[in-house]
């Protein structure tokens, strides 16, 4: 269905802001110092918005955009490049957890920050689950550590050894990892995948996205970084992602009661720390290539 898009020519300053920035090349100005402005190929329109944001005048109507839902930004309260470096600089990945449940206004400001990072071609199938029950927290843990067992008799049987071993020989180096995480769990009830997180949120897309890992990734980042900020600590669930990904039966889906078209790319465990970082440190020397 075409969105509807005009320029409402009496506001219009004719800066040609909107034509620089549309992905689509939906608007259009005349030749000469000032030009008209005008619209084509409005079917084009992948309703990012660019266009109402970018206008000056409000002389831009789209559909899609009321003017209810466009609201200015104040750049002077914006954090400066020192305050966003700090925070880079400051975030680590924190697995020590108190047992003090994170607020629900924390998630909800995380939640917003991982929804507003941009998707590709403006497609917005970015899907989150909370996951705050602690039985379905242990429940994770659980069908992680199951999957991880079952991979350990794979690997380890010996008849699949030989051949596995030459097609994934990288894989027997996370061996010892997969039986550390077991015995962990089963002989001393240690968690050693979500460490005692009070909450996980869960990023997923349909399965058939084509960027739907790089869309949760950024979705990731940006709620991440929101977290740094409210004082809450964060890991990426990487042994549950991992998991996920060799679960043939769509029991994890099914524990979140996700529709079988979606598909987990990503997930976050929170938690109120135990205490702070008092300190960062240097990285590697940065590799970058200056052309």
């Amino acid at each position: 269905m075409e969105v509807m898009i005009r320029i409402e020519e009496s506001r219009c300053i004719r800066c040609g802001h909107c034509v620089a920035v549309c992905p689509a090349h939906i608007f259009t100005q005349e030749a000469g110092e000032r030009g008209a402005v005008g619209v084509q190929n409005v079917s084009s329109c992948i309703e990012c918005g660019h266009c109402a944001a970018v206008c000056p005048a409000g002389a831009v109507v789209h559909a899609k955009f009321p003017a209810e839902t466009i609201h200015p930004i104040d750049r002077a309260g914006l954090p400066t490049p020192e305050q966003v470096m700090a925070l880079c600089r400051a975030r680590r990945s924190n697995r020590a957890f108190s047992r003090t449940p994170v607020p629900r206004e924390a998630m909800e400001r995380i939640l917003e920050a991982a929804h507003r990072a941009p998707t590709a071609s403006n497609g917005q199938e970015v899907g989150f689950t909370w996951v705050t029950d602690p039985e379905r927290l242990k429940r994770l843990i659980e069908l992680t550590i199951d999957t991880f067992d079952g991979v350990v008799r794979k690997l380890e049987n010996p008849i699949l050894r030989p051949v596995l071993r030459r097609i994934v020989p990288q894989v027997y180096r996370y061996l010892p990892n997969f039986h550390r995480l077991v015995a962990a769990w089963r002989e001393q009830g240690e968690d050693l995948i979500l460490r005692g997180a009070t909450a996980v949120l869960f990023i997923h897309t349909p399965a058939g996205a084509r960027f739907g890992k790089t869309d949760a990734d950024l979705a990731y980042q940006n709620g991440s970084l929101m977290a740094e900020s409210l004082g809450v600590s964060q890991f990426y669930t990487g042994f549950v992602c991992s998991a996920v990904g060799q679960d043939r039966k769509g029991r994890f889906a099914e524990l979140l009661g996700l529709d079988k078209g979606r598909r987990i790319q990503a997930g976050m465990a929170i938690g109120i720390p135990a205490f702070r970082f008092p300190n960062y440190m240097d990285k590697r020397p940065v590799e970058a290539t200056w052309l």
